[in-house]
């Protein structure tokens, strides 16, 4: 179950997630690659043939009307991952290759 949004080509999933309408494609994921790699349109376009330039386009100009949102949400997963690092810290696994001087 989605639920349009006034931009073409972008529905919220039933967690309020905003997604590429026809795929699993989530809005922070595309915004995380051009951040992350500095990729253009064009090049999210190559990695990801299955987007239309139109989707991608729509993904965007969503994540600029939304940045704030969509920038507390990357931070929020960041620091889950950061969180979730702590707790592993140095387990058994971690410990035998670091013995072995694998890491």
């Amino acid at each position: 179950m989605t639920t349009a949004t006034s931009y073409e080509h972008i529905v919220l999933n039933q967690s309020g997630v905003a997604l590429i309408e026809g795929t699993n494609t989530k809005i922070v994921e595309i915004v995380l690659e051009m951040k992350a790699y500095g990729w253009s349109p064009e090049e999210i376009h190559f990695q990801h043939p299955y987007l239309s330039l139109g989707q991608i386009h729509s993904a965007l100009a969503y994540y600029w009307d939304n940045a704030d949102e969509i920038n507390h949400d990357i931070k929020e997963r960041l620091n889950r991952i950061e969180e979730i690092r702590r707790q592993s810290g140095s387990g058994e696994i971690k410990e035998k290759l670091k013995e072995k001087g694998l890491i």
